[in-house]
């Protein structure tokens, strides 16, 4: 008897689950005919490796901190600094490996908060409709009005230079994009037949809105998510830059990037690999990103 049975559950599994295949089919088949966004995630899977491997593969786990080695002051490139010294003769590849762990987790803490924050409130602003929508558009079209750019550094400023504050900064300037791309997608969602018939069922609003409109409107979130991880990484080294950001002896890119400029072009390396590091990684989110748009929109899978 458990021969006999044995495929007949495997064929019930296949059956329960042939959507998720296909889906994973489609989105590998899309996914190998572009290159570009397999050299993204290969791009931003190194930076985490390294970042999670940084104690290891790091040659001097001491010069994270205030380290001071003045006899290898701004050393070129060499065998035993290969990305060169600091004015302070701490080596430059250990801060970069130590750096990536710390760009990674601004952007994931960043554009998670923001999420968290601007789903549910564009969930109720897409779905309620009437004064609900306006109040939370209205609050909305405050910190949008205000350019992306121009708002970290004014919350930033006033709070003081942290990587803590960055991110909080970082947080306010994003949030309020994602309730309005999320709210246009659910105003659309919400006229559809499955939708009104979920609701003439008696389903309760919670029930409608993360059951049936929140899977249905992710899409273009999701992409603009991925692609935010490169922009806040960008900003984040901005303000870092601009000396509003990390401060020393944090081992930050854009800090790194700022204090180098100053012994350039004679010392290039100093703020060279630093910025090699961030152009490798907003390159890699935004590769990604594409690559997600082409998976999700149902036009590429008709090809």
């Amino acid at each position: 008897m458990a021969t006999e049975t044995e495929p007949a559950a495997g064929e019930s599994f296949r059956e329960r689950h042939r959507g998720l295949i296909e889906a994973i089919r489609q989105a590998a088949y899309i996914l190998g005919k572009n290159r570009l966004t397999i050299a993204g995630i290969i791009m931003v899977l190194f930076i985490v490796a390294v970042g999670l491997a940084a104690p290891v593969l790091a040659p001097h786990p001491e010069d994270v901190g205030s380290v001071t080695k003045f006899d290898q002051r701004l050393e070129g490139p060499s065998p035993e600094h290969p990305f060169g010294t600091d004015e302070l003769g701490r080596d430059i590849l250990t801060r970069v490996l130590f750096g990536a762990r710390i760009s990674i987790r601004i952007a994931v803490f960043v554009v998670g908060s923001a999420l968290l924050i601007g789903i549910p409130l564009g969930l109720l602003a897409g779905y309620a409709g009437g004064r609900v929508e306006m109040l939370v558009m209205r609050v909305t079209d405050v910190f949008v009005s205000v350019p992306r750019l121009i708002l970290p550094v004014a919350v930033a400023g006033a709070l003081g230079p942290s990587l803590r504050n960055v991110m909080l900064a970082l947080i306010v300037t994003w949030w309020p994009w994602y309730v309005r791309l999320l709210r246009g997608e659910v105003k659309e969602v919400k006229e559809a037949e499955y939708v009104q018939a979920v609701e003439g069922l008696g389903a309760g609003k919670v029930r409608v809105m993360f059951r049936h409109l929140l899977p249905n409107s992710v899409t273009s979130l999701l992409v603009q998510a991925t692609m935010d991880m490169g922009w806040v990484i960008l900003v984040a080294a901005s303000l870092s830059f601009i000396g509003i950001g990390a401060s020393s002896p944090t081992p930050e890119w854009g800090l790194m990037v700022a204090n180098g400029r100053e012994f350039m072009p004679t010392h290039w390396w100093y703020s060279m690999f630093p910025g090699l590091f961030i152009f490798v990684l907003v390159m890699g989110f935004n590769l990604i990103g594409d690559g997600l748009r082409d998976i999700l929109d149902p036009r590429s899978r008709m090809e």
